[in-house]
């Protein structure tokens, strides 16, 4: 569970996200499955989320989502009409087949309600923050880590559940 405004998601995406990818996703060792946790004393969270949704719909849901943790200084203070127009131009750069399709799903909240579902869905494993992780090997087991935390705690965890 992730939040496209906090600085803790910001910081495990460039300090352990890259190496966790080349090393177990790239791999096939690892799915991520990323759910939305928007969390409301960060203003543009929801619609940071609901971008990455409205760009899921054109197959480049984690090029939207890589794209907004590089740029989070850029809007995280920004208004809310704002932040909608930055999102639409970083939009652009994931290659989009359609901008007016992004700009009419990220203008309209078509996404709104997945993004409270996944939210509700947080909430009823007790998820209270951001970032949150339930890494599993699909056999039955899981583990959670709660935080920015380093990638030696995730090779930890990833390997002992490979096993």
């Amino acid at each position: 569970f992730t939040e496209y405004q906090c600085p803790y998601c910001e910081k495990f995406f460039q300090e352990t996200y890259s190496v966790l990818k080349k090393d177990y996703i790239d791999t096939g060792k690892l799915k991520l499955v990323v759910r939305d946790f928007p969390l409301s004393f960060h203003p543009n969270a929801q619609k940071a989320a609901e971008s990455s949704e409205c760009a899921r719909d054109q197959g480049v849901f984690f090029e939207m989502h890589d794209a907004l943790f590089v740029t989070q200084s850029e809007w995280a203070n920004l208004n809310d009409a704002a932040a909608r127009d930055y999102f639409k131009k970083l939009a652009v750069s994931t290659g989009l087949k359609n901008q007016d399709e992004f700009a009419r799903c990220l203008d309209t909240g078509a996404k709104a309600t997945e993004v409270k579902k996944d939210l509700t869905e947080g909430e009823s494993y007790s998820v209270d923050g951001t970032p949150t992780f339930f890494i599993s090997s699909g056999k039955g087991g899981w583990q959670r880590i709660v935080g920015s935390q380093p990638y030696s705690k995730f090779k930890t965890v990833i390997d002992s559940l490979l096993k």
